[in-house]
């Protein structure tokens, strides 16, 4: 053996031997501060597979089959005898993370504690391939910076363009033929609700317009586009479970899906740059249009900055958030609604007495002030999570209320760099918050009620959503 090579291993024998030291200090540091501050450790989900691996397949399993979110309350459920656990621990390909479904945890992670959490690190690595680094997927100053582009476009007079949905809901209507009895065959309408808001989403960010039959153009294909965002997405929420690990899942596929989706954005964002130089701003508010015009977000966003590639990755970021989740929300209200003609029914007559059928008549605040509309809503999107889950990353040490200890009435220690794993789908089927019905789809459960940590579709803290003004009022309560 040469004394290069002796050098070489030693120094490397060095390095293993003082990570394993520095990380045992850890751990007893963290331990101490754990027991100084009355901590104690939540139940451990039963760990399977070498690291946790045939868990995370068989959650991925699930997620395609469209049964992911069942699997956390049933993980929690078996904790206990009567699904009195909320909160555990779990281990994923060799990290720990904690889950959670508890509301007062939940409060701590998006209010009280709110400095103290962020999104994952590894967020923006899963992401970027696709989206760019945007509001979505930046933390810390860049997150800030994207925040305080976009945050003004979305306030309420800005994005309440009724004259928008109306021409896309007219769209979807000619295709939806009626018989004589006044009802359309069984269709299958998410398809068409994808197409929608996926036709209304890209109108609204780089202002296209759906073409007419024999109109030319050399924009690219929307309908193309479309194929290549929904493929590419596929691969961000398997790269996205497998966290700091998620450089895995990568191929020529998804590169090819990237560079289509990346392509159309840049033809409208470069259309817009190539007019002229940027309108001056001094400072990230919205700014009183010239004229009366549609609002474009592609547009505001070109007052403020002509980077290209900061635009293309924040309309991107927008895109994604925006148009899935729609979609899923239409579909899964016209399901309910299908089965529940009772509901229908009400529905129908609240529409007719405080909207009307006049289309041109209907206004944002209208549409708010319907009650039990935003009840149907609201119950929808708690009977299925459109948002199932939400991750967040302690930025230090720091101490959730409760779930700790063989009650989960004591607090839990999280050491700077813990995952935590909020399970919205799961909190929003407990019945000793929704009743003992929370599997049955029920608008009138809203009657009187009031939204707080338990309910959470656009998240909370500094990073709640910034188009929430497009849903309904449901605001969490301090």
């Amino acid at each position: 053996m040469t004394f290069l090579s002796l050098g070489i291993g030693c120094s490397l024998a060095a390095f293993i031997l003082t990570r394993i030291i520095s990380i045992v200090i850890a751990k007893r540091r963290c331990q101490a501060e754990a027991a100084r501050q009355g901590c104690k450790p939540a139940p451990a989900i039963p760990n399977l597979g070498f690291l946790g691996l045939t868990r995370i397949l068989d959650y991925l399993k699930a997620t395609r089959e469209e049964r992911g979110p069942p699997q956390f309350v049933d993980a929690m459920n078996e904790l206990g005898t009567s699904g009195e656990v909320h909160t555990a621990r779990v281990q994923v390909l060799g990290s720990e993370v904690l889950v959670t479904r508890d509301p007062e945890n939940v409060k701590a992670i998006y209010a009280t504690h709110a400095s103290s959490f962020e999104i994952g690190a590894s967020r923006a690595g899963c992401f970027e391939p696709l989206l760019g680094l945007g509001i979505f997927t930046q933390r810390g100053e860049p997150w800030r910076h994207s925040r305080a582009l976009l945050r003004p476009q979305f306030s309420r007079e800005q994005i309440s363009d009724m004259d928008l949905e109306e021409r896309h809901v007219n769209a979807l209507s000619a295709v939806l033929k009626t018989g004589t009895d006044g009802w359309t065959d069984v269709v299958d309408l998410q398809p068409m609700f994808l197409k929608m808001t996926l036709e209304l989403m890209t109108e609204f960010l780089y202002g296209h317009l759906p073409l007419q039959i024999g109109q030319k153009t050399d924009a690219p294909d929307r309908e193309e586009f479309g194929y290549h965002f929904d493929a590419g997405k596929g691969y961000l929420g398997t790269r996205l479970a497998l966290g700091k690990w998620h450089w895995l899942v990568n191929s020529q596929a998804f590169s090819r899906h990237c560079e289509k989706v990346h392509q159309y954005a840049d033809y409208f964002v470069t259309a817009k740059l190539q007019l002229g130089p940027k309108k001056p701003a001094t400072k990230m508010e919205p700014q009183e249009p010239a004229t009366k015009g549609k609002f474009v977000l592609l547009d505001e966003l070109a007052k403020h900055t002509d980077n290209a590639l900061e635009i293309r990755s924040e309309t991107l970021n927008v895109l994604s958030a925006g148009r899935d989740t729609t979609a899923s929300l239409l579909s899964w209200i016209f399901y309910f609604l299908s089965r529940h003609p009772r509901v229908f029914e009400r529905l129908r007559t609240a529409v007719l007495a405080e909207i009307g059928t006049d289309a041109s008549s209907i206004e944002f605040t209208k549409l708010r002030s319907c009650h039990y509309l935003q009840h149907c809503i609201n119950e929808a999107l708690r009977m299925t999570g459109i948002v199932p889950t939400m991750e967040r990353e302690s930025l230090e040490d720091t101490v959730l209320p409760r779930g700790g200890g063989p009650d989960g009435t004591s607090p839990v220690f999280l050491a700077k760099g813990q995952r935590v794993m909020i399970s919205i789908y799961a909190m929003q089927q407990r019945p000793d918050i929704w009743g003992d019905d929370p599997g049955v789809f029920r608008p009138e459960r809203w009657e009187d009620r009031k939204a707080g940590f338990e309910f959470i579709p656009f998240g909370g803290g500094p990073r709640k959503c910034v188009g929430r003004e497009f849903g309904p009022p449901c605001k969490p309560q301090p």
